[in-house]
């Protein structure tokens, strides 16, 4: 790699006690390390080891992704082995010492980027097309989820678009924006490259380069649900899952009950299978970590949610009373056909655990990706309890996957005034003739002039499609219990599904650290902090619910990490 791409110390930045400036978020030291030289990147190997350099940036704020995102929220709990900053963190008292609160490592992925979108050469063309175009793209792309989760986790930050190379820059007070307004900002910086193709580096480390890059129009959706553009948010996840070139059906994989009679026999599972390696046909896009130290950056979420060799099987975090209760409160049925008479009929299962496992009751998912015993280790050092979650892998950190864009859909849908189709992608799956058959006349009618509520017959069938709340809560399609029930306005409909489309969100991306942001995307459209405090200070389960946490979450901005 050549000289002035190798990442430096370039700044001497003194900490200041208050955050007046930039100083704090741009600090030079070994792990914060920029571009030296303001040299305009001219070669095609110029742009391959910038956007890798990036890319390795990306790997420092990996778990803390999802830490922030699960360990706040309301469907994990700590144990008491958990570490003092994970408990502060769990408890919204994190300070600016927290090893989990360095905003500066978001900063040097965004100083790398600004650079790179500086001094990038986009005046090149071979055979009249720009030689930097795609890298150009992803750069921006990785700029744009990069703001993202800052402001998830910050609410309004200092919003720099130009490279920081010396002490003078890093001590300009720079303007704040808050989520709304970044958002606006980069669906405009983004809008121009939704269909810039991705540069194909072919295998980097043990995974396709493809799986590193930010899918744009994925990102536009994001930008547009947080800051309610909802209809266009709905247009780009559609535009994406139903892209001609690459379509992307819900697929069947799912944890059900097999029934060769009349009764609840055992559990059938294609789920778990799908997470944990790569590719499969869920995972979209991962950052890839180091297999070892030595090659660079570890993962170190099993250590969290997992028992391992390496923490003497005492894991830090698991599944909270109210994901159980959630679960468990699910109702599960199956449609049984008797062979001998031709009938069909739904059955129910059974509320009591199945040979003495408690989560088989409900909804499956949490049974098949979660997994809990005691065991006689022989060694004192070692816990005598067990867990292991099967999301979890040390070699990446997915960042999208399938059902979670459909899920976002179907939150995008029902704010866009769609609440029958918002429903029908949790209890049917979208096909268009399930959209004939159970979305609303009046929507499908809204919608015409649009291809909003239009799948292609060929890619999308009832085959290759189903609801998504049947991968973990039986043939939801046949449940007379989950429906929408009559309720006085389509404003109570809307509010309903969501709340659906929320608890679907629990029961299928819990460990992925999605949650809290969930709970904070929701509660900021509803204007009620109350929505999210009640939730987290739940976690508990009804009868240990926290009013010391639940008070402490009615103030906004105690929400956030403090700045340094």
């Amino acid at each position: 790699m050549k000289n002035k791409f190798l990442y430096k110390t370039v700044l001497g930045l003194v900490a200041a006690v208050s955050f007046s400036s930039c100083q704090e978020m741009f600090e030079a030291d070994a792990e914060h390390v920029l571009f030296t030289e303001d040299v305009l990147l001219d070669h095609p190997t110029d742009t391959v080891y910038s956007v890798v350099g990036i890319l390795s940036k990306l790997q420092t704020i990996a778990d803390r992704t999802v830490l922030l995102g699960e360990l706040r929220g309301d469907m994990m709990q700590l144990t008491p082995d958990a570490t003092l900053d994970l408990q502060a963190l769990a408890n919204f008292t994190a300070d600016t010492k927290n090893e989990y609160n360095k905003p500066q490592d978001y900063y040097a992925i965004i100083n790398n980027c600004n650079y790179f979108l500086a001094y990038a050469d986009t005046t090149l063309r071979k055979r009249n097309e720009p030689i930097f175009l795609k890298e150009y793209a992803v750069v921006k792309a990785f700029r744009a989820w990069t703001y993202l989760q800052l402001a998830q986790v910050y609410g309004e930050v200092p919003f720099v678009t130009e490279p920081i190379l010396t002490e003078k820059q890093a001590s300009k007070t720079y303007p704040k924006k808050g989520i709304v307004e970044l958002c606006d900002y980069f669906i405009e910086d983004l809008l121009p490259y939704i269909n810039t193709p991705l540069p194909g580096y072919g295998t980097i480390g043990s995974l396709n380069s493809q799986y590193y890059f930010f899918p744009i129009r994925v990102l536009l959706g994001d930008f547009c649900l947080w800051s309610g553009r909802y209809t266009e948010a709905a247009q780009y996840y559609k535009e994406y899952l139903t892209d001609r070139s690459d379509p992307k059906p819900i697929g069947s994989s799912r944890v059900e009950w097999y029934t060769q009679t009349n009764t609840f026999e055992h559990i059938l599972d294609s789920y778990s299978g799908v997470f944990g390696t790569i590719p499969n046909s869920e995972y979209l896009c991962a950052i890839p970590m180091e297999s070892n130290s030595f090659e660079g950056l570890v993962s170190d979420l099993s250590n969290v949610f997992s028992s391992t060799q390496d923490n003497y099987y005492y894991y830090q975090a698991e599944p909270s009373i109210a994901l159980r209760t959630l679960s468990k409160n699910q109702s599960n049925c199956k449609v049984y056909v008797n062979q001998a008479t031709a009938t069909r009929d739904t059955l129910y299962a059974p509320e009591e655990p199945f040979v003495d496992q408690p989560l088989t009751t409900g909804d499956l998912r949490l049974w098949s990706i979660y997994s809990w015993n005691d065991v006689s280790t022989g060694n004192d050092r070692y816990s005598t309890k067990y867990q292991f979650v099967y999301k979890v892998s040390n070699l990446f950190i997915p960042t999208y996957r399938k059902t979670q864009i459909y899920l976002r859909y179907a939150e995008a849908m029902n704010r866009a005034g769609y609440p029958t189709a918002a429903f029908a992608v949790l209890k049917h799956g979208l096909t268009n003739a399930n959209v004939a058959s159970f979305v609303d006349s009046t929507e499908i009618l809204a919608a015409s002039g649009t291809t909003l509520l239009t799948w292609d017959v060929t890619y999308f069938t009832a085959q290759n499609t189903i609801g998504i709340h049947s991968k973990g809560s039986g043939d939801a399609a046949a449940n007379k219990f989950y429906v929408i029930p009559e309720l006085a306005s389509r404003e109570d409909s809307i509010l309903f599904v969501e709340d659906k489309i929320v608890d679907e969100l629990a029961l299928e991306t819990t460990f992925e650290g999605y949650r809290f942001f969930d709970l904070m995307r929701v509660a900021l459209r509803r204007d009620d902090a109350s929505y999210l405090a009640s939730k987290v200070a739940g976690r508990y389960g009804a009868d240990n619910f926290s009013q010391d946490l639940y008070d402490r979450l009615l103030v906004r901005s105690n929400w956030y990490l403090p700045l340094r």
